[in-house]
């Protein structure tokens, strides 16, 4: 296995593949077993030659990047895949159809990179779900509109039906999701305004019950092993007919890495029962696990799925020695039921701080109650799929069951998170260092008095850095097209707008830009300002309120005709955030740095919202930015800016925005643009070459993601 991913790794040019292959020999040769140093050379050059099969392979749709194309494929609730050429594709945005075939029509686009702290990296994650035998996702067809549509056939089809037949749309999104892993219609369903139903199980730590996993296979074969038990078969029929039923199962459900992990680790184990040969041993067991998965995809040794399903299981293989540092006089089913669940989430804990940004408080209790429905949930849901239409007779009982957990998650969902930033190497490290030493000591080769003295050490030698030296930045979030720009100072914290999806209902506020934050370490907002009444910049905002506490909303403007704007004022209201009409003058300072609104003076309103935008100078010593929202050109005279370092462009760079005698009166080094893709010709061409003209540098959000910039402490930093 240690082959295999030394030989990935150096397929994808990290150097330290060759660490991992040398842990592999010298583990072998401690033992003085040259025949396994020799296969863990061996696997190396099939972990190499497995990755560039799969990332050498010539892009089918590359001709089309660029072009508006009309497609017909088999769309099964993730990708479209195409007979002509064939090849797969991501669909954004995602089709509300069920799983069929579809015929739909989009540009063709290549898939995008991270483009903000704790972001998706799409083009990274797309990569990812080829393999060997499966092509890679390699393109995404976007503004995608669906001309026809048809109700997905065979046996997935008929097992669909059987999960959704005579339930409401909450509990057959939720058998969607629980059996299928298909959770696109979960993802559009919420609790309440605001309150997603996915959102409650990531916030309650029962996101992996929509993840099919060894869970399902464990309920689903131990229900069959009774059966067959009851009936008498012999070992060989009891523990080899499951086994083999595990396989058309996979084929059901769809290739997924947990599930996978889960299938092939369940009939290794069926299957030596059935033989008499006893359970295998669990690390080995992993081991071979591992290795048969990445040799067919490769890449997902990058794939997060793939890294918290096998660390939850090596972490519960820890589970007998966990229940036996509790007292005797419990039984173990309880004992084994509260390790598991702290076991598993300990292990996959950096992954899931460092990805997700937060971490669940109240993991332990929501996984005890929601365990004792899903026992009963998953069977008769499998139950019910495989009768298809009939299962008419079955989701009486599945129905109850699906509301119930639903309620578990909404209640444990409410409860407060703990969030994170991004997870540095040395965090990384200091998680192992600390791991190793909790092992050492459920092992008995520690006391609890060193683990507990490496915790603290650990801990306090990763608070230290970011104690002593305090972020000091304007951070410009890429949003798309839109404006989001965060002030960071070691006291004051300050988020100017939030993007907003114009005829869309995603929320670029709760999806990107608090994930981007929590990224970033940012817990509490001080202020959030929105500049005006735009959608593409008041728009996320809400989410933002939901999400984080904040000390006060500063507008310009209070328009009471607006529907975004009304969002946004009920929406602080009911997080009980104080709102401020702020004017020009108001002034807030930290950390030798002052923030001064320069626009609106409140005196007479114009017609147009642009016009009104919150404008706002930062200075830092003689260091100096501005950020105007989207105020046009004639009014940005009026605002006494003087010599600017920064310039935060308005408009997105609208030919309106920053003329000539703008430029000559700031005589910006840099200027920022914050625009994604459009149709309104943002930014202008004449702009650009007023700000090439003026010898001034250009930095896009569109062309560089995310754009970090520190302020200085003094004007000589």
């Amino acid at each position: 296995m240690l082959g295999v991913i030394g030989g990935i790794q150096l397929g994808l040019g990290v150097w330290w593949g060759v660490l991992t292959l040398l842990s592999g020999i010298i583990l072998a040769l401690r033992d003085a077993r040259l025949p396994l140093a020799a296969l863990a050379l061996l696997g190396a050059a099939l972990g190499l030659g497995s990755e560039r099969l799969v990332t050498g392979r010539a892009d089918p749709l590359a001709p089309w990047l660029g072009a508006q194309v009309t497609l017909t494929g088999e769309w099964d609730g993730q990708f479209l895949t195409l007979r002509e050429p064939h090849a797969r594709l991501a669909v954004a945005p995602k089709p509300t159809s069920k799983p069929g075939q579809l015929v739909v029509s989009g540009r063709l686009v290549a898939p995008e990179g991270q483009r903000t702290p704790g972001g998706f990296n799409q083009a990274a994650w797309l990569r990812a779900q080829g393999g060997v035998f499966l092509p890679t996702p390699s393109a995404v067809l976007v503004a995608a509109k669906v001309r026809s549509s048809q109700v997905e056939r065979g046996l997935r089809g008929w097992f669909r039906r059987g999960l959704t037949v005579g339930l409401p749309a909450r509990e057959a999104a939720l058998m969607t999701a629980i059996e299928l892993e298909d959770r696109n219609d979960i993802g559009r369903e919420e609790f309440t305004a605001g309150y997603g139903i996915r959102d409650g199980f990531n916030r309650s730590g029962l996101a992996h019950l929509m993840a099919l996993s060894g869970q399902n296979v464990a309920l689903i074969t131990v229900v069959l092993i009774w059966i067959f038990g009851w009936l008498r078969w012999p070992p060989l029929l009891r523990f080899g007919v499951p086994a083999l039923l595990l396989l058309p199962y996979l084929a059901l459900v769809g290739v997924s890495p947990s599930i996978t992990r889960a299938v092939i680790m369940g009939f290794t184990v069926l299957a030596a029962l059935a033989l008499g040969r006893g359970r295998p041993d669990p690390y080995g067991l992993m081991a071979l696990t591992a290795l048969v998965c990445l040799l067919l995809f490769p890449l997902w040794l990058l794939d997060v799925g793939f890294q918290l399903s096998f660390l939850a299981v090596l972490a519960l293989t820890l589970s007998l020695k966990a229940a036996g540092k509790l007292p005797e006089r419990w039984p173990l089913w309880l004992r084994l039921a509260l390790v598991a669940t702290v076991l598993a989430e300990l292990g996959t804990l950096p992954v899931i701080a460092g990805t997700f940004g937060q971490l669940p408080l109240v993991g332990l209790p929501a996984n005890l109650v929601a365990g004792l429905v899903m026992t009963a949930l998953v069977p008769l849901g499998f139950l019910a799929g495989l009768l298809g239409p009939g299962a008419i007779i079955v989701n009486p009982l599945v129905g109850p069951l699906a509301a119930l957990l639903l309620g578990i998650v909404e209640t444990f969902g409410q409860a407060p998170v703990l969030t994170w930033g991004q997870v540095s190497p040395a965090g990384f490290v200091s998680y192992a260092v600390c791991a190793v030493a909790g092992a050492a000591w459920l092992w008995g080769r520690v006391r609890f008095r060193a683990v507990l003295a490496t915790l603290l050490v650990c801990t306090l030698l990763t608070l230290l850095p970011g104690r002593l030296h305090p972020p000091r930045e304007l951070v410009f979030i890429d949003i798309g097209q839109g404006d989001c720009t965060l002030i960071r100072l070691p006291h004051l914290t300050v988020l100017i707008d939030a993007g907003g999806s114009v005829n869309s209902d995603f929320d670029v506020g709760g999806r990107t830009v608090v994930p981007a934050l929590r990224a970033l370490g940012v817990r509490k907002l001080d202020i959030v300002i929105g500049t005006h009444a735009d959608t593409d910049h008041l728009e996320g905002i809400s989410g933002v309120l939901r999400a984080l506490p904040v000390g006060e909303l500063w507008i310009g403007q209070r328009k009471t005709d607006d529907p975004v704007m009304t969002t946004l004022l009920t929406t602080a209201k009911e997080e009980g955030v104080p709102i401020r009409e702020v004017r020009r003058g108001d002034q807030i300072a930290a950390d030798g740095a002052t923030m001064t609104v320069l626009w609106p003076t409140g005196q007479v309103w114009s017609s147009e919202d642009n016009e009104n935008s919150v404008a706002v100078r930062l200075e830092s010593g003689t260091w100096r930015t501005a950020i105007l929202g989207d105020l046009p050109d004639p009014t940005e005279h009026y605002l006494g800016l003087g010599h600017l370092n920064v310039l935060k462009v308005a408009h997105h760079g609208s030919r309106f925005s920053t003329d000539a005698a703008l430029l000559k009166e700031t005589a910006p080094t840099d200027a920022i643009i914050s625009v994604g893709r459009n149709t309104y010709g943002h930014p202008n061409p004449e702009m650009l070459e007023r700000l090439g003209a003026a010898g001034v540098r250009i930095w896009r959000t569109d062309r560089m993601g995310t754009i970090r910039w520190p302020i200085p402490r003094n004007g000589r930093d």
